[in-house]
C-alpha cells in the first residue's frame, strides 16, 4: 500500500517575528503613555514648589500690602529696617534699637501673576512706603561700594518693574533660613542669564551711616521677619 504524504503550510518564522516586535512595540507605547500620564498628575506646578513667605502672624505675604521688616534676632539683633532719610529714604539701614519704628515697604514680584502671593525665592522689588515726592524713588537697589570690607551696599533710586539687563541691581529676594525666619538674597540670575553676582544681605556697621544692609562675602545673613503694617501704625508714619 503506498503511503499518502499530506503536505502542510506552515508560517515562516520571520513572519511570526515581525508580528511578535509589533506586538511587543504596541504593548511598550501603552505602557509607556500610561506611565507618562501618571507622570504629569503627580508633578507638583511650579507654584507648589515656591511656599509663601509668612508674616509674624503665620499669614501670607501680599503684593503691594505694607510691611516693616525686622531682626528675626531681638536684642544685640538690632531692630527694624529703615533709611537714613525717613522723609525721602536714601540708603538702606538698619535701627541698632529694637523700639524704634522702622519705615515699611511694599513688594512687587517680578513676573506678573493674577496670584499676588509673595513666594519664596522669586525676583522681587522692594520699595519703602512714603507720602511725600522726592527727586528720587524708594525703590531699593544695590550700589558699588567705596568701602573696601564690602562690595556693595542697599539703597534707593531703583526703577520699579521692567526685569532685564538694565534693572539688574533692583531685584532681590526672600529666603527661608531655617527656624529662625527668613533672608534677604540678592541674586537677579532669573532676571539675565548673565553670570550674576549672588549674595546674601548682611549687616555692615560704619562709623556715620551706622547699620547699612550690604552684601560682602564676610557678613552673616541678616536674620528677618516681617510685621504687617495695620492702622496704628500707618498713622504714625
Amino acid at each position: 500500500m503506498q503511503a499518502s504524504w499530506h503536505c502542510f503550510s506552515y508560517p515562516r518564522t520571520e513572519n511570526i517575528s515581525q508580528k511578535h516586535q509589533i506586538t511587543m512595540k504596541s504593548t511598550l507605547l501603552v505602557w509607556f503613555s500610561f506611565l507618562l500620564f501618571a507622570f504629569v498628575l503627580s508633578v507638583p506646578s511650579i507654584e507648589a514648589y515656591t511656599e509663601p513667605v509668612l508674616d509674624m502672624q503665620g499669614e501670607e505675604l501680599k503684593a503691594g500690602t505694607e510691611y516693616i521688616i525686622t531682626s528675626a534676632i531681638w536684642g544685640p539683633g538690632g531692630g527694624d529696617v529703615s533709611a537714613t532719610n525717613k522723609t525721602c529714604p536714601d540708603d538702606v539701614i538698619q535701627y541698632s534699637l529694637d523700639q524704634l519704628q522702622g519705615l515699611p515697604v511694599t513688594f512687587s514680584p517680578a513676573s506678573s501673576s493674577e496670584d499676588d502671593v509673595i513666594r519664596v525665592s522669586t525676583d522681587l522689588n522692594i520699595k519703602f512706603s512714603i507720602k511725600k515726592a522726592c527727586d528720587h524713588s524708594s525703590v531699593w537697589k544695590i550700589q558699588k561700594s567705596s568701602n573696601s570690607e564690602v562690595q556693595w551696599f542697599v539703597t534707593t533710586g531703583g526703577e520699579e518693574g521692567n526685569p532685564g539687563v538694565d534693572t539688574l541691581t533692583n531685584w532681590f529676594k526672600i529666603e527661608k533660613a531655617g527656624t529662625l525666619g527668613y533672608k534677604l538674597v540678592f541674586c537677579p540670575e532669573d532676571i539675565c542669564h548673565c553670570g550674576v553676582l549672588c549674595r546674601d544681605i548682611g549687616i555692615y556697621f560704619e562709623n556715620n551711616r551706622g547699620r547699612i544692609l550690604s552684601l560682602s562675602d564676610k557678613l552673616s545673613p541678616f536674620l528677618v521677619l516681617f510685621k504687617k503694617v495695620g492702622p496704628l501704625i500707618s498713622s504714625s508714619i
